[in-house]
């Protein structure tokens, strides 16, 4: 545009009433890409640090970030009490309790990234320890490295326990932290910190084992109800059902949080191995003698607080039950569970070809003339899987299911460990899996997790390092009847 068409447009807007003149389509559309800024890189924490001003999309502004900075070094000064670190802490806790989750996540990041260990000092440990091997500074050198190893993060998250809520508060805010691990992996130190100081502050050694009944605090029992997560609790009729005299309860307890069971296991006592969960439910049933009882059934074991995952003790909590039944009732001989099968359908989808590529030639036929396809394919076994439920005892297709589910809990393994995940708990433990029981829970979700079938993996107690040592070959303990269902080599 020269000087002289700038004149006349600039001077025709000045005239009254005149409306704006309209750039030139060719030069509006050669401007417009100019106008238009890539978008910036995302800024590290440093930068965010040192900057002045706040980007679009950042949670806290530098000013804000600085601040929570400086409020958490001030827990974990080393020149202060334990008194006025905890007194800061809790300060911390309360500004934290405002903060909405975008800001929550920086807090994080400072925890993660800005109180790790020293670098140069970690570096320097190493080199001195890997240069004394095999010699006699190689054990001082050791206790050198351990120290460098020791991150300001593992002594700030000490500190909130100062408090007697620091411990809920650490937990739930690991329990927020989770989900966001995965796609943050700046997040990963702060996720490993915490659980490694979990695994110590909750071992076993510290907890209490207690029993809950109907006698135990309103507020105790409405934990159940919110925390149970195998079977839904539905009524106080059902709650006190499952408390009642042929019941037994017990949970785990950590002193900082009394009144909260990290984990519980709801047991039947019975003169059977059950085969399924309704009766065990049925609130109209009459009561059993437990002192007649001849079987303990595990059938609920339910974990409450997600900020814990990855601390074990749900097999001390079954080994410590076990224990106490057995001092109260000695006429107690069995000791299994009555346990889902949650990822059995999901599994099954995905092998179903190669499944039925297993069948023997007279089995196949069977299986497709009831399907209505010969050869039977993966589509129309899912297909009629979906009513299960329907099946009667010599259906080829429910046949077919059991051996599938024998298959999926006996052999389905990845690096050496059961697929399904409650399998592999009890497994681990030294169990074994006992018997499969077909329509054990038919209810919608044990219909969706497993066409409805159940299993009882069994306790024996003298078998269960045996069971162990199986497992760490790669193999799984099962029964006869179990392994009476897995497909057979074709010849």
């Amino acid at each position: 545009m020269n000087a002289s068409t700038w004149l006349t447009r600039s001077v025709s807007r000045l005239r009254p009433g005149a409306t704006p003149a309209a750039e030139p389509e060719a030069e509006t559309t050669a401007a417009a890409p100019a106008r238009k800024k890539a978008p910036l890189p995302p800024r590290t924490l440093s930068e965010r640090l040192e900057a002045t001003l706040r980007r679009h999309g950042e949670a806290m502004a530098p000013r804000a970030l600085r601040r929570a900075l400086t409020d958490l070094q001030s827990v974990v000064d080393a020149r202060v009490s334990e008194v006025e670190a905890g007194r800061r802490a809790c300060e911390v806790m309360r500004w934290y309790a405002e903060l909405d989750a975008a800001e929550r996540r920086d807090v994080w990041l400072l925890i993660s990234e800005r109180f790790a260990p020293d670098a140069k000092k970690l570096s320097s440990a190493r080199a001195r320890h890997e240069a004394a091997a095999g010699t006699a500074d190689e054990g001082q050198a050791e206790v050198h490295l351990r120290r460098a190893l020791a991150s300001p993060r593992a002594r700030l998250l000490q500190r909130f326990t100062i408090d007697p809520d620091g411990m809920r508060f650490l937990i739930d805010l690991r329990a927020e932290l989770l989900p966001q691990v995965k796609g943050e992996r700046r997040l990963v130190p702060l996720d490993a910190e915490l659980e490694h100081l979990f695994s110590t502050w909750f071992d076993v050694a510290f907890l209490d084992l207690r029993r809950i009944s109907w006698d135990s605090p309103a507020s105790l029992i409405e934990k159940l109800i919110q925390y149970e997560a195998v079977h839904d609790i539905k009524s106080w009729a059902d709650v006190k059902n499952r408390l009642d005299s042929d019941r037994r309860c017990y949970g785990f307890f950590h002193p900082r949080l009394p009144d909260v069971p990290l984990i519980f296991v709801e047991v039947a006592l019975v003169d059977h191995l059950s085969d399924g969960i309704v009766p065990l439910l049925d609130e109209a049933a009459a009561l059993a003698s437990a002192d007649k009882a001849s079987t303990a059934i595990f059938y609920s074991i339910s974990n409450t607080q997600t900020g814990l995952r990855g601390v074990s003790f749900g097999d001390s909590l079954i080994k410590r039950v076990v224990e106490t039944l057995q001092a109260e009732l000695p006429r107690l001989k069995v000791f299994a569970t009555l346990s889902p099968i949650p990822g059995f359908r999901h599994w099954l989808a995905k092998h179903a070809a190669e499944m039925l590529l297993r069948l023997d030639d007279k089995r196949a036929a069977e299986l497709g003339r009831a399907l209505g396809s010969l050869p039977p394919t993966p589509e129309r076994l899912l297909a009629a899987a979906d009513d299960a439920l329907a099946l009667d005892a010599k259906s080829p297709v429910r046949q077919m299911l059991m051996q599938c589910a024998a298959e999926y809990l006996g052999r389905a393994t990845v690096e050496g460990k059961p697929v399904d995940p409650v399998a592999r708990f009890h497994l681990g433990n030294g169990a074994r899996v006992q018997r499969l029981n077909w329509a054990g829970d038919p209810s919608g979700k044990g219909v969706k997790q497993a066409y409805g079938l159940m299993v009882n993996y069994l306790y024996d107690l003298k078998r269960l390092d045996k069971h162990r040592a199986l497992l760490a070959q790669g193999k799984v303990a099962v029964s006869g009847d179990v392994d009476g269902l897995f497909f057979k080599n074709k010849s």
